[in-house]
């Protein structure tokens, strides 16, 4: 039987700058030159320690700041 805990900031931080621009996983993928799996495991928390090549690319395309994502 496995814990879940609850989603990394990150995570959490993501998928709220995204859905208040109206940006889909698709979409931000596309924007941020990742894979649509990258996104929807960061933004699931799958990956709570995603690179900081990957949070650069996303914070580029959601036009905020890597701190945003992690604060």
């Amino acid at each position: 039987m496995t814990k879940t805990s609850p989603p990394p900031k990150i995570a959490k931080n993501l998928k709220k700058i995204r859905q208040k621009q109206g940006i889909s996983k698709d979409r931000l993928s596309k924007l941020a030159d990742l894979s649509l799996n990258t996104v929807v495991n960061v933004e699931s928390g799958v990956n709570p320690n995603p690179t900081i090549e990957t949070l650069t690319k996303i914070a580029r395309a959601l036009e905020v700041g890597v701190d945003d994502l992690i604060k």
